[in-house]
C-alpha cells in the first residue's frame, strides 16, 4: 500500500453552515439517509464511543450485525472538527483494526458555504483503503467516500437523500 493509499483525503463544498454538516454527521436521523445508510450514536467527549447501528433496511440483509462501524472520540470541536477511530465491522472475517479517521468543516468565503474535509488514516488496513476509496464498486462495497460525501451533499443542499435505500 502506498502512502497516498494510506492516507485518504476527500473535500466537498456544500451549500450548509457548518452546524448543519455537523449535525449530518453525528445524528442518526441525518445518517441513515446518506451514504450506506445507518444510525450514528456519538458519545461527543473525548473517550467517548462511536457507534454506527444497522438500520431496518440493513437488517434485511443476511449477516449484517448490529454494529456495522465502531470507535472511540479522539477530539470533538462542533462544529469545526471531530477527530474519531473507525472500525468496519460489516466483515467479520476482514476486520483490519481502528483507524483514524478526521472530519473538518469551515465556512467558505463564499456565503451560505462550508468545506468539509475528510482525512481517513487506513495505515496498516489495506483492504479497507480499498473499501473506502471506491476501488471495490464493480463487487457491489459501494463509492466509498466518495459516495457518503456526495450522498451527505445532495442531502443538505436538495432536502432529498440520493439514494433511496428503503
Amino acid at each position: 500500500m502506498t502512502t497516498a493509499d494510506a492516507i485518504q483525503i476527500y473535500a466537498v463544498y456544500i451549500k450548509a453552515t457548518p452546524e448543519a454538516i455537523w449535525e449530518a454527521i453525528t445524528k442518526p436521523e441525518w445518517s441513515q439517509q446518506y451514504g450506506y445508510g445507518g444510525l450514528v450514536d456519538y458519545d461527543l467527549r473525548a473517550g467517548g464511543s462511536f457507534r454506527t447501528r444497522a438500520d431496518d433496511a440493513m437488517k434485511e440483509y443476511p449477516g449484517v450485525p448490529d454494529v456495522i462501524v465502531d470507535g472511540e472520540v479522539i477530539e470533538s470541536d462542533p462544529p469545526k472538527k471531530l477527530v474519531q477511530t473507525w472500525r468496519m465491522l460489516m466483515d467479520a472475517d476482514n476486520v483490519e483494526g481502528f483507524t483514524t479517521l478526521t472530519y473538518e468543516i469551515v465556512q467558505s468565503s463564499r456565503p451560505g458555504v462550508a468545506k468539509l474535509t475528510v482525512t481517513h488514516d487506513l495505515t496498516n488496513a489495506p483492504g479497507l483503503a480499498e473499501m473506502v476509496a471506491g476501488r471495490r464498486e464493480p463487487e457491489g462495497a459501494g463509492g466509498g467516500w466518495n459516495e457518503v460525501l456526495s450522498g451527505m451533499k445532495t442531502l443538505l443542499e436538495t432536502g432529498q437523500p440520493m439514494v433511496n435505500w428503503g
